[in-house]
């Protein structure tokens, strides 16, 4: 007697696509809106307690407690400090409504560090279908983490001694899923960036690492997955020295990488725009030449003293057409007020730059600042999370990450993340009603429109900065993209009620013959 594995073969068929049809994924985002990254500060007093041992060496111990936002004026016993924090995502309208969707990254699976005011940069997949960002995988509340050594690289000379960790990949999905994260050894003892992925498979990354080794800084490419330390490649360097490749930025755009280095280093370092590779073709081992884009800032930071730019985030709106975010110095007596320069002239380049090429070489346009309010201080109220009430002092001063788009009636509009002016008076202890760190200012989202043709500051007169949102008491905002959306390839082709049809066909075709079959 014969028997056959059709009849099983088509009931499996037939249950399969039952469940297709009825978990298929269903996008949370509406295309077309935004979708901003922040954190809030998790900690209570008792997080930190005065007295205690900071994680570093020299030795130094806490003068603040854990309480919001005193905590970090420990800044000054320990410039290291930083406490993780949650992670969140954000749904707005283009106008900066809220649509109510919002999701509240578990603490199991990444968190951030508080008051690194370069971290948490999102960027949206080639396909649109997720968000990539940088975090640690760690919980919330612990001490000094972005400038812990990555496992397996201390190094001589470190001074953080918080406990050795990774820093990982995150993957918010257009169905509000998270994928595996991806562990990295790069960027030892400081922080990681940005990432992209690439449509080569590859993430791309930018970060600066406070190691003597070269491999861990700069510009990496990262295979998703894979063992830490063996799924990196170290893509070329600036110069000799780690911290001349303190990136902060990147974007690619024509198949080419670029990056941004704004503040820390070497006097030999240079703040300024960098084309990591040859142009049209994304770098995918080592030994990649690192060049300062023609045009740019090529003064090292020894020459500039702090007098210079400090570009953050990149924006494409077509190839002879980019926009670069500069985050300012963060000093209160640096920046510009009422339309003019203070008498240092250390803040000239902070706001949203328009560069044009111009066939040989990229020229600045003008310098976008209007709406901004630089300089300007504004009062955050709210509770921390002792319950205690309180107002946090703070000013806009320029632009972290940016995102852009090109409209039909030939403008482009730009949404950016504002970096904040510090006004405390550095002592100990501390005063005034905000923290010595400017990374935990409780910064503002803003966006404005262009028109693409303008090439001059008088046309752009009349261009303004909008105010879309300002982060509550004990909230940062970090990232800002258009959010990931369903692509027209993940679309289901068959409907489902197709589906069910087609499984209820299996199941009779398999009742028919399985007698049959049998004899």
């Amino acid at each position: 007697m014969k028997t056959s594995v059709l009849p099983i073969l088509s009931t499996s068929l037939a249950l399969s696509l039952l469940s297709l049809a009825n978990v298929s994924a269903q996008a949370i985002f509406t295309q077309g809106d935004i979708l901003v990254s922040s954190s809030t500060y998790a900690g209570t007093a008792s997080t930190v307690t005065i007295g205690q041992p900071l994680p570093i060496t020299p030795s130094a111990n806490a003068q603040y407690n854990g309480s919001y936002y005193g905590v970090f004026n420990n800044d000054l016993p320990d410039a290291n400090f930083g406490i993780t924090s949650p992670i969140t995502f954000t749904q707005l309208t283009p106008s900066g409504a809220s649509t109510g969707v919002v999701i509240n990254v578990p603490q199991s699976y990444l968190d951030t560090s508080f008051s690194s005011k370069s971290e948490l940069g999102i960027n949206l997949t080639p396909d649109g279908s997720a968000v990539t960002f940088f975090a640690y995988p760690a919980t919330a509340n612990q001490i000094d983490l972005s400038n812990s050594a990555t496992p397996g690289n201390d190094f001589s000379g470190d001074t953080d001694v918080a406990p050795a960790t990774y820093r990982a990949i995150g993957k918010l999905n257009y169905d509000g899923g998270l994928s595996p994260i991806t562990e990295i050894v790069d960027y030892s003892g400081d922080n990681a960036r940005n990432v992209m992925l690439a449509s080569n498979g590859l993430y791309y990354t930018v970060g600066a690492s406070a190691s003597s080794n070269l491999s861990l800084a700069g510009a990496e490419a990262i295979t998703p997955g894979g063992t830490p330390g063996s799924n990196s490649v170290s893509l070329g360097h600036y110069g000799t020295k780690d911290s001349q490749n303190n990136f902060r930025g990147m974007t690619i755009f024509n198949n080419t990488l670029y990056v941004t280095k704004g503040s820390g280093g070497a006097s030999s370092s240079v703040d300024t725009v960098y084309q990591v590779g040859t142009a049209g073709t994304l770098p995918t081992g080592t030994a990649n030449t690192v060049s300062i884009l023609n045009g740019f800032n090529t003064v090292t930071q020894g020459t500039n003293s702090t007098s210079g730019p400090h570009p953050f985030g990149l924006w494409f709106a077509n190839a002879t057409t980019l926009y670069v975010s500069d985050e300012g110095t963060g000093v209160l007596a640096d920046v510009q007020t009422a339309g003019s320069p203070s008498s240092n002239g250390n803040n000239n380049y902070a706001g949203l730059e328009k560069w044009s090429f111009n066939g040989t070489k990229w020229v600045l346009d003008y310098t976008l600042t209007a709406g901004l309010n630089i300089g300007t201080n504004y009062n955050v109220t709210g509770l921390n999370n002792d319950g205690v009430s309180g107002t946090y002092t703070t000013a806009p001063d320029g632009l972290r990450n940016i995102t852009g788009q090109v409209n039909n009636d030939g403008t482009v509009t730009i949404y950016a993340i504002t970096s904040t002016a510090n006004g405390a008076v550095v002592g100990s202890p501390a005063t005034g009603n905000f923290a010595y760190d400017e990374g935990c200012d409780p910064n503002q989202l803003v966006k404005i429109t262009d028109t693409l043709s303008n090439t001059t500051a008088a046309q752009s007169a009349s261009e303004s900065f909008t105010l879309l949102q300002t982060a509550n008491y004990g909230q940062v905002l970090r990232g800002v993209s258009f959010v990931p959306y369903v692509p027209p390839t993940d679309t289901p082709t068959m409907p489902q009620w197709a589906l069910m049809g087609l499984a209820a066909l299996l199941f009779a075709f398999a009742a028919r013959f399985l007698p049959a079959l049998r004899r």
